[in-house]
């Protein structure tokens, strides 16, 4: 299956892309360029807007909550506001108390009843530690508080079609594993954790992931250039080739939610003759549709 360039973005590290179905758009961001990006389905075109601090994941705040996004971004959870010169009005909605110096929000969504879920990590991945956390965030009077913990890179969260669900990862190479939960929806709370998939049995170490229709899981192989669709019983259903080593998430998009588009990550200080598309954006018609990305209603 060819994968279409859409975007030559060479992002460091293209992360949590988000469709929006009336602007017919794809938002995503780039963490350590602290900037978010759009591009047009209607005529290609691409725009970006620059924050003051890394941006590491995003969801649609709804028009009853003033619009524009919920970001994870270094210090905590903030609304974001992009104006018409490319910067953002970043407003701190919730503080982050990390559990060391030195990190930033990672991977992170909305729930299907629009809580906003993000995880933690420390900045320098290679030390190891277990410092990261996973969030809830239900609204701009509520704390922001840990819910799992014990995490090196938390990533890969979503949930399955009825919300009842949820998936999580932790991509350091050490761990590469994924995790499903059994998810209250009137609480918002995950419970009964045991393993989904051991990616070390797998091509690529987890990444970012989305959900389709059927209830299957895609998750990016990054360092594998593939993405991969298990089965909610968690068989390898199909691996999706892209042209690059680092795919980093997925997401359902276009007019009738059948493209996945797929971010990635241009390494800096390595050769790219192999792959001088790192860092783009991509579009897969993998034959499945996807879900409409739930919007933050805190």
């Amino acid at each position: 299956m060819h994968a279409e360039l859409i975007v030559d973005a060479r992002n460091a590290t293209g992360e949590s892309p988000v469709w929006l179905p009336r602007e017919q758009a794809l938002y995503w961001v780039d963490i350590p360029a602290a900037r978010l990006h759009r591009w047009c389905l209607r005529d290609g075109a691409s725009h970006s807007w620059q924050a003051e601090e890394m941006i590491a994941c995003i969801a649609r705040r709804g028009d009853a909550q003033g619009g524009g996004w919920i970001a994870g971004m270094q210090s905590g959870i903030f609304h974001l506001q992009p104006d018409a010169e490319g910067g953002i009005t970043a407003t701190r909605l919730a503080e982050a108390a990390h559990a060391a110096p030195a990190m930033r929000f990672n991977d992170g969504r909305c729930d299907r009843q629009g809580r906003f879920w993000a995880g933690t990590m420390l900045l320098d991945m290679g030390v190891g530690a277990r410092v990261g956390a996973l969030y809830r965030f239900d609204g701009e009077h509520a704390p922001l508080e840990a819910r799992l913990d014990d995490f090196i890179v938390p990533n890969g969260l979503a949930f399955s079609p009825d919300g009842t669900r949820m998936y999580l990862s932790d991509s350091h190479p050490q761990v590469q594993a994924i995790w499903t939960f059994d998810y209250d929806i009137d609480s918002g709370t995950p419970y009964n954790r045991r393993l989904f998939v051991d990616m070390r049995e797998f091509p690529g170490r987890p990444d970012g992931a989305a959900v389709d229709e059927d209830g299957c899981y895609w998750i990016c192989g990054n360092d594998a250039g593939l993405v991969h669709r298990f089965t909610p019983d968690g068989r390898l259903d199909r691996s999706l080739p892209v042209p690059v080593k680092k795919p980093a998430m997925c997401a359902f998009g276009g007019p009738d939610l059948d493209t996945l588009f797929v971010t990635s990550i241009r390494p800096g200080g390595v050769d790219l003759t192999d792959q001088p598309l790192a860092g783009g954006v991509f579009a897969l018609r993998p034959g499945v549709k996807g879900l409409e990305e739930p919007q933050f209603r805190g």
